[in-house]
């Protein structure tokens, strides 16, 4: 019996669980996923779970298909020339495609004393920490939350709506993707939940103290427990192990989400940069990036040329407490539109379908590989032009030279 093609997914998010179960299509593929825990997180729950409405898990025999094997460790570096994987464990799984869907987390603050006093809201176990914190502080505390886009809104709301004191300090805008219009309903919803909305350059924060924020005005807010959402970032796993990456460490690709370096690494997720012009970090991107990726693999096996990424965005949808939402609409290029739906309970219910039907995509995609196709148009035209050109240009020594042995052996 043929030995089967080994493929690894690093990353058990959105993007890697959608990549994992894709690439199941075939019967002549072994898939091994690899993740540090050992359960779904639902990161766009991260902020009910603070909340207490929601664990914002979901156990990976829900979401992941039989046929792939779950791993639960961290990668340590990647020996692309090898084509194996350095767990953290030490020990090794090789492979002969890699897709890489590592995801993000909270960029280092780059404030003296957040890093010492401010809880971050990128994972699952600093969701939880912070949940301890709120808790050991009292339903009284004053809670400042520091950001104010999707991540920053979505807790201010849910604590406010718990009856806290809840200060949401922008740094500059208030909810910098949305249309004006869809702003003004989203600063009157977090009116009547009683959040203080600090807005404008001068609320930019420049220091953080254990009972206290600073901002640059010279304003001091009290804050018994501060909440940092501003800002993500990514693991320097690609850049550790010596692959090209970007300035914040996502690894270059090319549209069809190719490393520049190796033909055989592929990219998913908020990790990956494409063309140098990355999407925006979002689950809506994610499952997108997921399914081209496996689908570059599956080409590849097969012999055929990957088509690259078509990836389009419908808006943004937050919620804002339990009893209210809104869903921002967006042209294709993945910019605000002056139309939005909800503010109420209408964008509440929304809200909960997105959530919901995210996790229900990835059971179907589980039990029936190949269920969720994206057609080609929904990409930003722009991109689709930026695609083409890149296939018509020069591909990257390396991949070129790899691509011409891997011709003159079949």
């Amino acid at each position: 019996m043929a030995e089967k093609i080994r493929i690894v997914v690093i990353g058990g998010g959105y993007a890697g669980v959608t990549a994992a179960n894709r690439l199941t299509r075939r019967d002549d593929v072994a898939v091994t996923l690899v993740n540090p825990r050992g359960t779904f997180v639902e990161r766009i729950r991260l902020h009910q779970l603070v909340g207490g409405s929601d664990d914002a898990v979901v156990d990976y025999a829900d979401v992941l298909a039989d046929r792939v094997r779950l791993v639960v460790d961290s990668v340590a570096r990647i020996d692309a020339p090898d084509r194996h994987v350095i767990l953290g464990s030490g020990d090794t799984v090789g492979y002969d495609y890699l897709v890489y869907a590592v995801g993000s987390g909270s960029a280092e603050p780059p404030v003296p004393g957040a890093r010492e006093h401010a809880y971050p809201l990128a994972s699952l176990e600093q969701a939880r920490r912070l949940a301890s914190a709120l808790d050991a502080a009292g339903g009284t505390a004053r809670v400042t939350v520091v950001g104010a886009g999707p991540s920053g809104i979505e807790t201010a709301a849910e604590l406010a709506e718990q009856g806290r004191r809840v200060t949401l300090v922008c740094g500059g805008e208030l909810g910098p993707y949305l249309h004006p219009r869809g702003r003004r309903v989203v600063a009157r919803q977090l009116a009547r939940l009683g959040v203080t909305v600090l807005d404008g350059p001068a609320s930019t924060v420049t220091a953080v103290t254990p009972d206290a924020v600073t901002l640059a005005d010279g304003r001091t807010v009290p804050s018994r427990v501060t909440v940092w959402t501003a800002g993500f970032g990514v693991p320097d796993l690609a850049r550790r192990s010596g692959l090209s990456t970007d300035a914040v460490g996502r690894l270059l690709t090319d549209e069809t989400l190719t490393s520049l370096d190796d033909v055989r690494i592929v990219a998913a997720g908020d990790s990956a940069a494409p063309s140098q012009q990355p999407y925006r970090m979002s689950c809506q991107a994610a499952g997108q990036l997921g399914s081209r990726a496996a689908d570059t693999v599956l080409a590849r096996i097969a012999g055929d040329t990957p088509a690259p990424a078509a990836v389009g965005f419908a808006g943004q949808c937050l919620s804002l407490g339990r009893g209210a939402g809104l869903f921002q609409f967006a042209r294709r290029d993945d910019t605000a539109v002056p139309v939005y739906l909800g503010g109420g309970r209408l964008g509440a219910r929304l809200k909960e379908f997105v959530c919901a039907s995210t996790v229900s995509q990835l059971t179907t995609e589980a039990r029936k590989p190949g269920a969720h196709t994206w057609p080609s148009w929904i990409a930003d035209p722009a991109r689709r032009r930026l695609a083409a050109s890149t296939a018509a240009g020069t591909e990257r020594e390396p991949v070129a030279r790899e691509r011409a042995a891997a011709s003159e052996a079949a």
